[in-house]
């Protein structure tokens, strides 16, 4: 019974330490995600500063026809500046998709890659606009 009360008190200490720093959660989380998909996989603030973008998102995928298989990295950068985007979009994603492949270490592994600029309107977001540029990663 003791055990057992020490072990609940341990755990209610090291969860509400960490209910403070949100932070610092976020931080071991994204460094756990690295080592496992490798350094840079996350996109970097220079990205973001970039575009002035609110949200960034990345994607890996394979897919295997019959004799080869594409594997593509997806970069979704979320509600940039439309002044930003509005001149020259797509050398604006060239320069995004050349730094984060600068970044991520395991980018040989990857074909091509995709960058999304995706808007959402903040009155209705079901109302969403969306540009795709794709570049071989070879490019780079």
């Amino acid at each position: 019974m003791r055990n057992r009360i020490l072990i609940v008190l341990f755990l209610l200490v090291t969860f509400s330490s960490c209910s403070c720093n949100p932070e610092n959660i976020a931080k071991f989380a994204f460094k756990g995600m690295e080592a496992m998909m490798g350094e840079g996989f996350m996109p970097s603030e220079e990205i973001r500063r970039l575009g002035n973008f609110q949200g960034m998102n990345v994607n890996l995928s394979k897919s295997t026809t019959d004799d080869e298989t594409i594997s593509t990295i997806f970069l979704k950068l979320q509600n940039g500046d439309p002044l930003i985007l509005g001149n020259q979009p797509e050398v604006l994603a060239r320069k995004c998709a050349e730094l984060y492949l600068r970044d991520f270490e395991n980018a040989e592994d990857y074909q091509q890659i995709t960058v999304q600029f995706i808007q959402t309107d903040p009155t209705n977001p079901e109302n969403v606009a969306m540009q795709e540029y794709m570049f071989d990663t070879k490019d780079f």
